[in-house]
């Protein structure tokens, strides 16, 4: 059979390893026909996995190794130590050309840390970004960065403007994708001098998207932009908080239809529309965080994802293929760093 892409997944990554992994590279499988994966991990455990799903077998290999990277593990003793672990075999997989992309819910650091020295950084990058979609009162946004980068220069904020402007165009299908910059308020004087030297260029240049200016917290949700840049430890920050208000949210809520009887016999008239709603905000359906700007696809799924998040995460590799995403972005940041007023803004 003729594959269209293959998969290499790190079969021994996030907190279930080869049971939630398998199951979600078989789900993943049944809408991606075309698709063959390679197996990165202990083979004795992905074949008793495997032998669940018949109907994968054929559009998988297992590359057998033992070695394994610990998500307790600080990223730089597990890059030293990764030697044939199943993540940088993976990984490696995509820069000999036998896989076109990598999905692995193991360690962030070591990911982030092994793709950056073994991909390399597409040409123009200076710091790849790990990009997460949002749910918003609209749709959703791309948001970036989420943890890579805890501190940006101007050069770098920029560079994350174009690759999140690309992907929302080759991916979301946005023609003209409006970008905000993440601040502490909407005012030109806001912010510290990184940030308005990015708006300073961003307001200058021409680029994928349509620089809508400052945006603050409350925006992310609301939809106000397609795609929100900013600097690593912000994002991270932000996401965690939007996480735990999510939970808090759900515990609230289902406290409430537990107060009373005729509390509960509104739940069960609401079900419905609740249903929908939890399905709506669902985190597993926006697992998948990308590192845009390393040399290849590389998806980071959720260390404690189910088989349903698993499965978005490689639906999300599959989707930066199809749609030759690296190869968007390496045209237009040639593009951006041919026009003069990037270049003298930026000081090169």
């Amino acid at each position: 059979m003729n594959y269209r892409q293959i998969i290499a997944v790190d079969a021994m990554g996030g907190d279930f390893g080869p049971s939630v992994v398998i199951a979600g590279v078989a789900s993943a499988q049944e809408r991606l026909a075309d698709t063959r994966f390679l197996l990165f991990g202990d083979q004795a455990k992905i074949q008793v996995e495997l032998d669940k799903f018949e109907g994968l077998k054929p559009h998988t290999e297992i590359h057998h190794t033992d070695k394994a990277i610990s998500s307790h593990e600080k990223p730089s003793s597990a890059v030293r130590n990764s030697k044939d672990t199943s993540m940088r075999l993976a990984i490696e997989a995509v820069r000999d050309g036998t896989a076109d992309a990598v999905v692995s819910a193991g360690n962030t650091g070591a990911l982030m840390a092994l793709s950056k020295m073994i991909l390399k950084c597409l040409p123009g990058i200076n710091r790849p970004a790990i990009a997460s979609v949002m749910p918003t009162y609209k749709d959703q946004c791309v948001m970036l960065d989420m943890g890579a980068n805890l501190a940006c220069d101007a050069e770098v904020l920029t560079q994350f403007a174009v690759l999140g402007a690309v992907y929302a165009r080759v991916v979301q299908g946005i023609t003209k994708p409006t970008v905000g910059l993440l601040n502490v308020g909407t005012e030109d004087m806001k912010g510290h001098e990184e940030l308005r030297s990015a708006a300073s260029v961003l307001s200058s240049i021409e680029f994928p998207g349509e620089y809508h200016g400052f945006i603050e917290g409350d925006d992310i949700t609301k939809g106000t932009v397609d795609v929100v840049v900013t600097d690593g430890f912000t994002g991270n920050v932000a996401l965690k908080t939007a996480e735990g208000v999510g939970k808090l949210s759900k515990v609230y809520l289902t406290e409430a239809f537990k107060s009373s009887p005729l509390a509960m016999l509104g739940y069960f008239l609401a079900r419905g529309a609740i249903k929908r709603m939890k399905d709506r905000v669902d985190p597993r359906k926006y697992n998948g965080g990308m590192f845009l700007g390393v040399n290849g696809v590389c998806v980071k799924s959720h260390g404690g994802s189910d088989v349903l998040g698993t499965e978005n995460a490689i639906m999300v590799a599959a989707g930066l293929v199809t749609n030759g995403f690296n190869q968007r972005v390496a045209a237009q940041i040639e593009e951006l760093m041919e026009q003069e007023t990037f270049m003298s803004v930026v000081g090169m």
